[in-house]
């Protein structure tokens, strides 16, 4: 061929694309239920705003960012995460000045060079949600229940949650001295990414995947956190108690990104090796003020549709991925043609489905397609009933068959319904 997608990105076909539809649908209606609304950001801004938002020490700032200047020499970025563009929406658009909560959610591509594997992929896709204005504990329990809430209602079995404090500024400070006099000893010892990192941001090296072995006996920072941070923890464990929500305290949890303070969480399910974290989040207070805006509080996570995915594939988890068609015409002669034209589009206003054969088959094949489509009824008809004004209506699961006047076609079937 002369053309091939590029790596790192696929084709959603038909018959798969309405597995995702089913995963969105049921992310759309949680949020109704939780009180949020959607958003839709750019899918590229300026780059500095994610270097800021995100973070400097971070692998997504440092390594996999897709990156350029465009013509007018300014540097922009592909979004590789989404919550700095919604912060960013958040502020220039003054949501902060409304009475309540701006509670957002966004569904959508993300941008990430780096090597292409399962439930990995350079361009990918999240669903996620923002709380911005307030710092309450309820509200992280909040965000956590409604992403684990996703998980247990699209079936995934031994769904769980593990959480952390990475504290305020001042107990993170003071953790931040604690856990450099742990790792300085060892830093000839480490990979060159947690060199680079140690003293810019040493939270960021207990998140790496090569040298985890080496920070068994690193001091927890639970030990560090004061007593506001102390108190957000406990009340917000209290909260997801109140909710039954499966979770587990792991105090080596920081996540990927620098933005994060108090709450830090992950979303697991059964996966496959170590492909079992489906989303992930925690509390910024701190950045809607660096990108600009006033010192407001949020909360917020991240969930990959294609981890999503890949776990129902893995556990074996049906999903509903084409719905039947109501009606498949079959016309037989050239004026019944024709009126099955008319009639097509006249349920199709009604909001019924149909479909007919646009190919010249005989009525043997237009009567598979009819079964490929799963329709619950086939309409036939030909000069003998156009003439009468009738149509042959087929019940496919039954084999009955009843006779209907043309202009009572639509009425029929909803009858049926």
């Amino acid at each position: 061929m002369a053309f091939q997608k590029p790596t790192g990105t696929q084709d959603l076909l038909p018959g798969v694309v309405e597995k995702w539809q089913y995963v969105e649908e049921k992310a759309r209606d949680l949020c109704r239920r939780f009180n949020y609304r959607e958003i839709r950001t750019p899918i590229f801004e300026q780059t500095s705003l994610f270097v800021r938002g995100v973070g400097e020490t971070t692998d997504i700032v440092e390594k996999e960012m897709y990156t350029f200047d465009d013509k007018g020499n300014r540097s922009m970025t592909l979004r590789p995460e989404g919550t700095a563009g919604v912060v960013r929406a958040y502020v220039e658009n003054k949501l902060y000045g409304e009475p309540d909560v701006s509670k957002l959610y966004y569904i959508g591509p993300m941008f990430r060079y780096e090597r292409p594997q399962a439930g990995r992929q350079r361009q990918f896709h999240q669903f996620g949600v923002e709380a911005l204005g307030a710092v309450d504990p309820a509200i992280d329990a909040e965000v956590i229940a409604l992403g684990y809430q996703l998980c247990v209602e699209l079936g995934l079995k031994d769904v769980k949650v593990e959480i952390n404090s990475v504290g305020n500024a001042k107990s993170r400070a003071e953790y931040r001295e604690t856990l450099l006099g742990f790792l300085r000893p060892m830093k000839d010892s480490l990979c060159k990414d947690c060199q680079s990192r140690m003293e810019r941001n040493p939270l960021r090296v207990l998140d790496c995947k090569v040298d985890q072995d080496k920070f068994v006996g690193a001091p927890s920072i639970l030990d560090s956190l004061d007593e506001e941070s102390l108190n957000h923890f406990a009340k917000l464990q209290a909260y997801l108690d109140d909710f039954g929500v499966d979770y587990a305290v792991n105090n080596r949890l920081v996540r990927g990104l620098d933005y994060y303070t108090l709450t830090a969480f992950e979303l697991k399910a059964q996966g496959i090796g170590a492909i079992d974290t489906v989303g992930g989040g925690g509390r910024y207070n701190g950045l809607v003020g660096d990108i600009g805006g006033p010192d407001q509080p949020g909360i917020g996570f991240g969930i990959g549709l294609e981890r999503i995915q890949l776990i129902l594939e893995h556990q074996n988890i049906e999903v509903t991925t084409l719905a039947p068609l109501d009606v498949y015409f079959v016309a037989l002669g050239e004026a019944a043609d024709r009126e099955v034209n008319r009639l097509l589009f006249k349920l199709r206003q009604s909001g019924l489905s149909g479909e007919r054969d646009y190919l010249g088959r005989k009525m043997k094949a237009q009567m598979k397609s009819a079964d490929r489509f799963k329709a619950r009824y086939t309409a036939i008809l030909g000069d003998d009933e156009l003439e009468r004004g009738e149509i042959a209506l087929k019940a496919m699961d039954t084999g009955e068959q009843q006779t209907v006047k043309l202009d009572d076609l639509v009425a029929a079937v909803r009858g049926n319904q």
